[in-house]
């Protein structure tokens, strides 16, 4: 339990919606203690101009604002599409990929600022409350932790605006739509309103990153997308920033319809929640990154990636981002990259990634050896003796199952033998 006394300074997680502009004066006046709000800036594509406005009209000491769009990419997204991740066969971790960097950030400021605690508007039914206090506990326990959904009787957006309005404070006016939605460089999510019901198409003004298959042009764009060591570092022959990458390829993706997702998910809380994404950049490069994969890896490592990969991509919606044993498979996973670099080309049409060409200096794919007539590492008369082995344990058991007995074998004449 918190002594409230004991805190004097508070570092919030702070958007300037709603929620977080109720959260200043509520720890003002419930914790007695100074307020600065931090924001970052992951690729919201929100007006930040006002930000520090508002933040000091609630009562704030001040606003930090950082851009924090190239680290995310760099550090963060290219670690999950090297992992090649997805959460219950759909959802690209959009939302669950910033929180680290999010949560490590404000941890860090807290420490320069000499604050005592921190805190965050997540509410008390969803993922974001693990995810951001786990990262704060792994990387400063000796900091307290406030989380005021859990605290509060605010229940509603109405008792939030009242809250607001009896205080003369300013009521934001962004987000005045039902829906609860997280936007960054990677993605952009969609929960609550009409998606709550998991048997009612998604409403056309949920989409904000894409347009429909039936809006997207009727001709087919190609583009060309260059990769080393796992990392996308050219489109169509041309540099680019990890940011500025990702962000032209959600403008093409979204032109094209590519990336919606709709999904009921197994909340780590332990309820199901129905929720729509939009990751068009996200799914170009994973659906890339996949094929530059099936020509550079072997395999048994092609095989095993696959398998650890959906391990990480739990621990990453868990919020297990700072432990041990997710650095163990980001080094696992590294080196599985080292010769994933060439070049894929893909097909962009109403909602699909269609791949035309890969290729690589390091391809294991020989077309010599993959042809149905001679090759010189491939005999076809070695595959007899092949099969007969690989399957010895389904004919023992068809013969048992049978009532085929096979006679004793001596020991001298295995000896012998």
């Amino acid at each position: 339990m918190i002594e409230k006394k004991d805190i004097k300074k508070t570092v919030l997680a702070y958007s300037g919606g709603l929620d977080t502009s109720v959260i200043v004066p509520w720890l003002r006046e419930n914790y007695n203690c100074e307020v600065i709000c931090y924001c970052a800036d992951v690729g919201q594509e929100e007006e930040l101009d006002h930000l520090e406005e508002r933040a000091l009209e609630s009562g704030a000491s001040k606003l930090i604002i950082e851009d924090l769009r190239e680290e995310f990419a760099s550090n963060y997204i290219f670690k999950l599409l090297k992992s090649g991740a997805v959460y219950e066969r759909k959802y690209l971790l959009g939302t669950s990929i910033a929180r680290p960097l999010i949560a490590k950030r404000q941890v860090e400021i807290a420490e320069a600022e000499g604050a005592d605690a921190v805190a965050h508007g997540c509410t008390g039914k969803g993922n974001d409350q693990v995810r951001f206090e786990l990262a704060f506990t792994a990387l400063n326990p000796g900091l307290k932790i406030i989380a005021p959904w859990r605290e509060w009787n605010i229940s509603s957006r109405e008792d939030a605006q009242d809250y607001l309005k009896a205080r003369g404070l300013p009521v934001p006016e962004k987000n005045p739509s039902l829906y609860s939605r997280d936007r960054n460089l990677w993605h952009i999510s969609h929960e609550g309103g009409s998606l709550e019901n998991c048997n009612h198409a998604p409403d056309d003004d949920v989409f904000m990153m894409s347009v429909s298959p039936e809006e997207a042009p009727d001709k087919a764009e190609e583009i060309v997308l260059g990769f080393e060591q796992g990392c996308p570092v050219t489109l169509n022959g041309e540099s680019f920033s990890p940011a500025t990458l990702i962000a032209k390829l959600n403008a093409l993706g979204g032109k094209h319809a590519i990336g919606r997702v709709d999904l009921v998910e197994n909340r780590l809380v332990g309820m199901k929640s129905r929720g729509v994404y939009e990751t068009p950049g996200g799914t170009i490069l994973y659906t890339a990154h996949k094929e530059l994969e099936s020509i550079t890896l072997d395999r048994d490592t092609l095989h095993y990636k696959d398998t650890v990969a959906e391990k990480y991509a739990e621990m990453l919606y868990f919020g297990q981002w700072f432990t041990p044993l997710r650095e163990a498979l980001d080094a696992f996973f590294e080196s599985t990259q080292q010769n994933v670099t060439g070049t894929v080309k893909l097909k962009l049409y109403k909602g699909n990634t269609i791949i035309t060409g890969r290729t690589s200096p390091y391809s294991l794919y020989r077309e010599e050896f993959a042809t149905f007539g001679h090759s010189p590492v491939y005999d076809h008369s070695d595959a007899a003796g092949f099969i007969r082995l690989f399957g010895l344990s389904s004919k023992v058991k068809a013969m048992m199952d049978m009532g085929v007995h096979l006679p004793p074998v001596k020991i001298d004449e295995i000896q012998r033998d």
